[in-house]
């Protein structure tokens, strides 16, 4: 059979000799033995038969120009890698091939620019594959292919690339810096990546978790590490948006790494250059946790006023707030927001009533004894309404109308003043206006 296909080719070559002349310009100046080799080889690797097709693909290989075929490089790929497995103790020759496949890749990218993608992302795959060991060859490799391809990089290889970065971290060999900097480029490649189908994007997100787990676990980007990177960059730019919202984005997912004043500036610029309301909100519970007081009621107030809140988002932080207000001494805020959170959204009835009924018996009026012991007779009527409201609330509004109702005047006090039990009486005190009803101990 070897002899027949052989022998076919040789009367094909002879038929086709006329013609050779005009194809010297394809197929270079030894054109005839170009084309003899080609045919060959291509008749034994159709056969699948490697092993005789191998010496007649490198003779085709070494007199062929580039651009004779393109299937010199797609199946030498083929041969160079059966060659590979087959050398697994020969260290030295199976480096050599390996240089011998990655430079196919490249020369086909190179000649024929159509399939130059394909031609890398396959190189990258096979620097992955076969020189796993040496993480430095690995992210040198993968890099250039990354920098080539942009944005029609094969997804993995952006996975491979950040684990190498990451090993030859740990080994010393490369700074935290330039890690970072890998684990964002290729972040915020892989979010560019095409995806023709739903299964190709579902691939592509599997491997945007796998990186974001592979960077978070590695501890490269300690908190430490990303003040010290960041914090001169910050400093020096503190208007560029894409900057600021890269130390947020970075900080955030790092452990306990929110709780310093450059996450606290950047996340301030942040919301400056792109205001929301969101944001806003965002800034006040930050700066609620360190305690700035003035500085999270003013964002909170900011976030309130925004057109773009709908009524449920509104009534949440509306009763937010209102708790906030009663923490730090804010009555009269307190009082207003937990209103406001009833306006827009009843289920927030019961719990806000309680709160309004604490800011009435917290607070501390001047005037005669009557005007002190006012505001107790609004702070029942509120824990009434919030056990209306949510009956879940009951016992704990109980125990506190028992507590206020010790500091009701007694029913001689209140007769000085002429006034007697079920009478109206109104109370203006703390920026709180409420009308109640005279109530005297028993």
């Amino acid at each position: 059979m070897k002899r027949f296909v052989l022998a076919s080719t040789a009367v094909l070559m002879m038929l086709l000799s006329g013609s050779i002349v005009k194809a010297q310009g394809k197929f270079g100046k030894d054109s005839a033995e170009c084309i003899k080799y080609l045919s060959y080889y291509t008749e034994y690797f159709k056969q699948k038969n490697y092993n005789e097709a191998l010496p007649h693909w490198r003779q085709a290989y070494k007199l062929c120009p580039p651009q004779a075929r393109q299937s010199i490089f797609v199946d030498g790929t083929t041969l160079v890698r059966r060659l590979i497995s087959a050398n697994q103790k020969n260290p030295q020759y199976r480096r050599e091939l390996i240089d011998t496949l990655l430079t196919l890749q490249d020369i086909r990218a190179q000649y024929y620019p159509k399939y130059a993608v394909t031609a890398l992302n396959n190189k990258g795959t096979d620097i992955y594959n076969y020189l796993k060991d040496d993480n430095k060859a690995v992210f040198e490799g993968l890099n250039d292919v990354i920098t080539r391809n942009g944005n029609k990089t094969k997804a993995s290889l952006l996975l491979f690339d950040l684990n190498a970065a990451i090993e030859l971290y740990k080994a010393g060999e490369l700074g935290a810096e330039e890690v970072i900097s890998t684990y964002q480029n290729n972040i915020a490649l892989i979010d560019q990546l095409p995806a023709s189908s739903d299964a190709i994007k579902e691939q592509n997100a599997g491997v945007k978790s796998d990186m974001e787990s592979l960077f978070i676990t590695s501890k490269v980007a300690s908190c430490d590490n990303l003040i010290a990177l960041f914090t001169p960059r910050y400093e020096a730019n503190q208007d560029d948006i894409d900057l600021v919202s890269n130390i947020v984005k970075m900080m955030s997912s790092t452990e306990n790494c929110t709780d310093n004043d450059l996450y606290l500036k950047a996340a301030t610029s942040m919301h400056k250059l792109q205001p929301s309301s969101q944001s806003a909100y965002f800034l006040f519970r930050l700066n609620s946790s360190r305690g700035n007081v003035a500085e999270a009621s003013a964002f909170m107030e900011e976030a309130l006023s925004s057109e773009e809140l709908d009524k449920t988002t509104a009534a949440a932080y509306n009763y937010e707030y209102a708790t906030f207000c009663v923490k730090n001494n804010m009555q009269g805020k307190g009082y207003a927001a937990a209103q406001k959170a009833i306006e827009l959204d009843e289920s927030y009835a019961g719990k806000a009533y309680f709160l309004m009924g604490t800011i009435w018996g917290s607070t501390s009026c001047s005037g005669d004894e009557i005007s002190r012991r006012a505001p107790y007779w609004v702070a029942c009527d509120y824990m009434q309404k919030a056990k209306n409201a949510d009956p879940s609330l009951a016992d704990e509004c109980n125990r506190m109308i028992g507590q206020y109702s010790v500091y009701f005047p007694q029913t001689a006090e209140a007769f000085m003043y002429d006034l007697t039990n079920g009478q109206s009486y109104t109370v203006s005190c703390g920026g709180m206006r409420a009308v109640t009803t005279v109530r005297t101990q028993k």
